[in-house]
């Protein structure tokens, strides 16, 4: 009638505890915590509230080649597009712009790589990458810009944020009558 399990004393009658199937739930199994002391296995179900948190990390959308979007788009972390996009971007995100992408917009986001297609300006509070297969017609403004060797890019750009003294003192100088000249390095 009674059994003997090796590695267990007899004089133990505890059963493992578990818990019922309205109780656990439906994403992860209920995790079991060894007792060495003893050999025996009790449930370690998580809280409700455990559960319920989403995990910390950060989202990446995708929009696949075959997707075609007409109209203001709106995220919050990470966007990938390969896909075509007409119309406004907005974010405080990253965005990047895949080869196969072909976007007919104006771009505010937080920060911008462009491996496809841009035509409409794009403004980036950090950075704006421009890589080898990039063509970009419009204009650009951002703190960063980084253009690649082989990029196509025309428009005008604003790179840097003017610091309040400088701005300051523009304000107050006459406009010089000499032509300024170009730098290229």
């Amino acid at each position: 009638m009674f059994k003997k399990v090796i590695g267990q004393n007899s004089s133990e009658s505890q059963k493992p505890s578990l818990t019922t199937p309205e109780e656990r739930s439906p994403i992860a199994p209920t995790p079991f915590t060894k007792d060495s002391a003893n050999h025996s296995y009790s449930s370690a179900a998580p809280a409700p509230a455990a559960i319920a948190k989403p995990p910390s990390v950060t989202t990446r959308n995708v929009l696949s080649s075959d997707v075609e979007i007409k109209g203001i788009v709106k995220f919050q972390h990470d966007l990938i597009v390969d896909g075509k996009i007409e119309g406004e971007i907005h974010s405080a995100g990253n965005l990047t712009v895949g080869e196969n992408a072909r976007i007919k917009a104006e771009i505010k986001t937080g920060t911008v790589v462009v491996y496809g297609k841009v035509h409409g300006n794009i403004a980036a509070t950090d950075r704006i990458e421009l890589k080898a297969s990039a063509e970009v017609v419009g204009d650009i403004k951002t703190k960063t810009l980084v253009i690649e060797a082989g990029a196509i890019f025309v428009g005008k750009s604003t790179v840097g944020t003017p610091t309040q003294a400088a701005s300051a003192a523009v304000d107050t100088k006459p406009a010089p009558t000499a032509q300024p000249a170009l730098v290229m390095s």
